[in-house]
């Protein structure tokens, strides 16, 4: 069942255009909240570039059969199936000269849900585990493609999420997403290079400790590279392949979100929040902020830091449907 609002386009009316002279995809999400879901067609006829993008990728064949080329294998997709693509994997969509596909496309920013907390970095194992014989092709007969989808329609129902509690609905569905992502992978083979993500994530435990009870404390490279049993130059490269971050963009996220959280939930002086989670130059902090959330700390209160009156609707999450459609995932 097609949703009653779907804009349909082609896809390479949208896609080339954005395609840099690197290969590199731009995506123009909201600064402050970048995710998106969108309707695009598309056939053979049309030639698309290879291109990879650091935002994280699902989309489903909602209609058609089509060819998908990752790196430099082809694969084939078919009406129902969902494709799962990490960052900077060079791909395209080659699509089907006899037909016209449509596909239902999920974009959104790692860092969305990866805050800097280790465990969200788990949510994330199967996009960043993506070796040369990744099973990117989930079929339909598995069941995950269309519970997948109908997370994606919610999503896109609250677009552009204006307020905290859709905030909070998108979040809470592209995490619904990418448990049952988190558990269909972890019963194929690839659960070798997602248990080796997962020790490398572990052996990061004392550093995260650190950052988690001691946010407003500087933490210099060098010292979490001790915290880690490792030398500084291993460190670096080793954290950048177990997160999908260099270290220093890793940390100033966490302390972000951290600031985030204390203007949404306290009334205390934004030079005082700087402090408290590890800026010593305030006019540093801001500029931070406005890089990661795309607006100052001062108008991110304003904004977001009060919640609205919740208010029913065919579209909201009630606490029972959350909680059931929780349950569903995991009970197995």
């Amino acid at each position: 069942m097609q949703p009653s609002n779907a804009i349909w386009v082609e896809m390479v009316s949208v896609v080339e255009p954005q395609i840099n002279a690197e290969g590199t995809h731009n995506y123009p999400f909201d600064p402050s909240f970048p995710i998106d879901v969108r309707f695009f067609t598309s056939n053979g006829r049309y030639k698309k570039r290879m291109n990879r993008h650091r935002y994280l990728e699902v989309f489903h064949i909602t209609a058609g059969d089509t060819s998908v080329q990752v790196q430099d294998r082809v694969l084939t997709a078919s009406e129902g199936d969902l494709v799962v693509i990490g960052n900077f994997v060079y791909h395209r969509v080659l699509g089907s000269p006899e037909s016209q596909s449509q596909f239902t496309l999920l974009f959104f920013e790692p860092e969305l849900i990866n805050c800097g907390r280790a465990e969200d970095a788990e949510y994330l194992l199967p996009f960043f585990g993506q070796g040369v014989s990744f099973p990117h092709v989930v079929p339909a007969n598995t069941g995950v493609p269309e519970e997948v989808l109908g997370l994606m329609r919610r999503i896109q129902a609250q677009l552009p999420a204006a307020s905290v509690l859709a905030r909070l609905e998108v979040k809470t569905y592209l995490k619904m997403i990418l448990i049952l992502l988190a558990k269909h992978y972890a019963e194929l083979g690839v659960r070798q290079d997602i248990d080796r993500r997962r020790r490398e994530l572990e052996r990061l435990g004392p550093l995260f400790k650190f950052l988690d009870d001691h946010c407003e404390q500087p933490l210099l490279v060098k010292d979490a590279a001790r915290l880690a049993a490792m030398s500084p130059s291993h460190f670096m490269v080793f954290f950048k392949r177990a997160t999908g971050q260099s270290f220093v963009t890793y940390v100033n996220h966490f302390r972000v979100a951290k600031a985030q959280e204390l203007l949404s939930s306290s009334d205390k002086p934004i030079s005082e929040i700087s402090r408290a989670v590890g800026f010593c130059n305030h006019s540093y902090f801001g500029m931070v902020f406005r890089q990661t959330v795309g607006t100052t700390p001062l108008a991110y209160r304003r904004n977001r830091g009060s919640m609205p009156n919740i208010q029913q609707s065919g579209n909201s999450l009630s606490h029972m449907d959350a909680e059931t459609l929780f349950t569903s995932v995991w009970k197995q």
